[in-house]
């Protein structure tokens, strides 16, 4: 993770972003338990918990709040604000589909509040229900959609530079790629691959 570290440190630092620079995503079919991803995190980072739907949700959100207090990392909770409330979580992740409906919602002040997006119309729509920034996928093609059609790095230089919010990078991103968002309007690098050692992912 040393030279993806250093290179989301060096968007952080040209955009001159107070944001953390690296956001793991977690994942239960390839991060089932993220806990000791989330201890090796730089400290600083931020955790966008999803883990959507499985019963101990509840329990590994606390248990991920306390590792954050602990090391500095800024936990997001993933399209829940009431659980994020009850385990003091520094804000909320809005998925790209819970964006429409999240327009009416009035975020705490205090909360970083980030989401998925995928188009120029998304990116509109995140910043009209409030979000702090946004992370753009695919830039390249990932393990995780693999299906997905991959913006490239042109397309999400084109984006990112014309968003009305900071941009994260999300996709495919491992650290000889991280080098090539260099100069594309990026403020930071969000993932799961790249993040975390390929023996705590499952294929």
């Amino acid at each position: 993770m040393g030279t993806l570290a250093e290179a989301a440190a060096g968007l952080k630092q040209a955009a001159g972003s107070p944001l953390p620079a690296l956001i793991l995503m977690t994942d239960e079919a390839r991060l089932a338990d993220p806990l000791p991803a989330a201890r090796a995190l730089p400290a600083g980072s931020a955790i966008i918990l999803r883990h959507y739907g499985v019963p101990e949700r509840a329990a590994l959100a606390r248990r991920l709040a306390a590792i954050a207090r602990r090391r500095g990392l800024v936990l997001l909770m993933g399209e829940d604000p009431v659980l994020a409330r009850r385990v003091g979580a520094a804000g909320v992740h809005l998925p790209e589909r819970a964006l429409r409906r999240a327009g009416a919602v009035r975020w705490q002040r205090e909360w970083l509040v980030t989401a998925a997006v995928h188009s120029p119309a998304a990116l509109r729509t995140a910043a009209a229900c409030g979000a702090d920034a946004v992370l753009l996928a695919p830039v390249f093609t990932t393990a995780s959609h693999p299906d997905a059609r991959a913006l490239g790095l042109h397309r999400f230089a084109a984006l990112a530079q014309a968003s009305p919010l900071p941009v994260y990078a999300l996709g495919g991103i491992d650290g000889a790629r991280a080098r090539l968002l260099r100069g594309s309007g990026a403020v930071g690098i969000a993932g799961i691959g790249g993040l975390v050692p390929q023996a705590m992912l499952r294929p």
